[in-house]
């Protein structure tokens, strides 16, 4: 599975990259704000981004609604120090799939990743489940 880091604390995207080696994980790019992963995340296709919020140049939020204005589907995860509620609720209405607050365990990490793939895993089988006569029947007229 291919993976972006999105964070500008280089410290961050290291324990990161860190708890995803030990979970399998090799194929990781990393970029220090939206900006720069905007400039690498078309040619890289990740299947997952994990995304700092508060970021120089470019904040994790836009980041995830200029991403989402071309890609509605490959999972986010918000990994931020924003705990409050109506922030959990912008960046999920923005795109995101899950929400991860830092300082977080390696343990927590796995478990929000686990959850996300889960859930996309099954979005998209339900998606592949429907079949067009039934996508034309549930289309309002």
């Amino acid at each position: 599975m291919r993976i972006m880091l999105v964070d500008d604390s280089r410290t961050m995207r290291s324990i990161q990259r860190a708890v995803l080696t030990e979970l399998g994980h090799s194929d990781i790019e990393e970029a220090c704000d939206g900006q720069d992963a905007l400039s690498k995340v078309w040619a890289f296709k990740p299947d997952l981004l994990l995304v700092d919020w508060n970021m120089p140049n470019m904040d994790g939020l836009s980041f995830v609604k200029v991403f989402r204005a071309k890609d509605k589907t490959t999972p986010i995860i918000m990994v931020t120090c924003e705990k409050e509620k109506g922030r959990v609720v912008e960046a999920i209405q923005a795109g995101v799939n899950n929400y991860v607050a830092k300082p977080f365990t390696p343990d927590l990490l796995s478990q929000r990743l686990q959850e996300t793939l889960s859930r996309c895993d099954m979005e998209t089988a339900e998606d592949e489940e429907t079949t067009p006569q039934q996508q034309q029947q549930s289309t309002p007229q």
